[in-house]
């Protein structure tokens, strides 16, 4: 709130919606969006276990690697038109984004300003004391039936601490694993003093977030399918904007002069796409129901979003666990010209005789025809004509890494010990980072917030 008084409506960008996503329309929304909020979200289910892997190497990692070329883009011009940040990019290591972004502010001289890292979500300690006792969501045995490491366990945080942070007067909020929308809604409940009880206000702001949290896939991105449903400029994709009233009426926009769009239809995909019940979607802030919502363009790239409703939060929090399970080795290589499919199955054959005489152990073998087989499978519809071409590729799943690597090798060997005329071959091996879920109670979490204040 600004000198303690509602704003009349509030505008919030989606500046990111996946660790790696493109920093210069964030930077565009930033310059040029007038926005009150932009908020990063940069974390899918297995991102803080492999942040958690990075931390480990070195303890002043864990956070999402972009930060620094995030911040030195858009901080310049937040700091101009007075736009806070809410982010998600501190990853398994808040403190250490926080000491980053202080040190980035400092050097940029755009102080006094004020970051908070927002922590509690990591719940690793408390798992591994009650691995007996709580039960996977996937199989229902317990988390101490799991065959591997356990690198991460973090819970799902919803937008109660952001809002503290933001009363504390932050300008910038890093957090750990907080639910995506709960970035997006924690602002909303800041700054129009919504009760964190008002559950129907909260289940329209969730819906509202639940439009914008995948960033640029509601303004065309993942949308196009030319000559059927048709993105303009998709290259200069604008990133969305909720442009939020008071009483939760919400209009979902994009700059102008940029590239996507955004109407009915791409709303409609995005608020069905990952729910379960529509009538009972739970998030750690609201139980929302999003059955009465209501999607109605009002001008060329504007949508009008109404009718979520909600009801009392649950009692326990999703825990994402990231677990080490193994190596799959994978390998690829391509046949080309007469005959390339017959080359191809033999070497399919070929390298399977070789790992059962060389006692390769693998848990799972899957060989992919791509361009013909690798999706759909023997769903897959009959050629009907030969390819010029075919690539083939193997993965093998193993409990050891020797085992994957052996995979590779044979694939490899096809290079003058098998079919004629085949590419040079593309081998890798990676480690298994297998995600299992759990619920753990409220009351579980020790929340926190340490604030860094760049006085210059």
């Amino acid at each position: 709130m600004k000198g303690g008084q509602a704003p009349a409506r509030l505008r919030i960008g989606a500046g990111a919606s996946y660790a790696g996503d493109r920093i210069e329309p964030a930077t565009l929304l930033a310059e040029r969006g007038g926005l009150d909020y932009l908020v990063y979200e940069t974390l899918a289910e297995r991102t803080i276990a492999l942040a958690q892997l990075a931390r480990m190497k070195d303890p002043e990692k864990g956070y999402n690697e972009l930060l620094e070329d995030r911040f030195r883009a858009a901080l310049p011009h937040c700091k101009r038109n007075g736009t806070r940040v809410v982010t998600s990019m501190g990853a398994a290591n808040p403190l250490g984004a926080a000491r980053k972004t202080a040190a980035i502010i400092r050097e940029l001289g755009l102080g006094p300003m004020r970051v908070a890292a927002v922590l509690g979500d990591d719940v690793h300690d408390y798992c591994a004391r009650n691995s007996q006792t709580l039960s996977l969501m996937e199989s229902g045995a317990p988390l101490a039936s799991i065959d591997g490491e356990i690198v991460s366990a973090n819970a799902y945080l919803g937008a109660d601490l952001i809002v503290d942070a933001l009363h504390q007067r932050a300008d910038i909020v890093l957090t750990g694993r907080v639910a995506d929308c709960s970035l997006f809604l924690a602002p909303m409940i800041h700054e129009f003093g919504w009760a964190q009880d008002d559950w129907n206000l909260l289940g329209q702001g969730q819906v509202c977030a639940d439009m914008v949290e995948c960033g640029a896939n509601v303004s065309g991105g993942f949308f196009a399918d030319p000559g059927y449903k048709d993105v303009p400029d998709l290259g200069n994709l604008g990133y969305p904007i909720i442009d939020m009233a008071a009483d939760g009426d919400c209009i979902l926009s994009k700059l102008d002069g940029t590239g996507g769009v955004i109407n009915r239809a791409i709303c409609t995909e995005q608020m069905l796409y990952e729910i379960h019940d529509p009538s009972n979607y739970i998030t750690p802030d609201v139980v929302v129901d999003f059955t009465a919502v209501r999607l109605q363009e009002v001008a060329k790239d504007r949508v009008r979003i109404t009718g979520g409703r909600g009801r009392a939060w649950p009692e326990s929090l999703k825990v994402s666990v990231g677990v080490k399970e193994g190596w799959i080795g994978e390998a690829e290589l391509t046949y080309a010209g007469l005959g390339c499919i017959n080359r191809a199955r033999l070497a399919e054959t070929v390298v399977r005789d070789r790992l059962r005489i060389g006692g390769v152990q693998l848990d799972e073998l899957r060989v992919d025809y791509i361009g013909m087989t690798s999706l759909h499978g023997d769903a897959s519809l009959p050629t009907q004509c030969e390819p010029y071409e075919v690539r083939i590729r193997f993965a093998g799943r193993a409990k050891h890494r020797r085992d994957a690597v052996k995979l590779g090798n044979e694939v490899e060997t096809l290079v003058g010990k098998g079919p004629s005329a085949s590419s040079l071959p593309r081998t890798a091996v990676r480690e298994v980072l297998a995600i299992y879920s759990v619920l753990i109670p409220r009351a579980a979490i020790e929340p926190s917030i340490v604030i860094e204040e760049v006085l210059a």
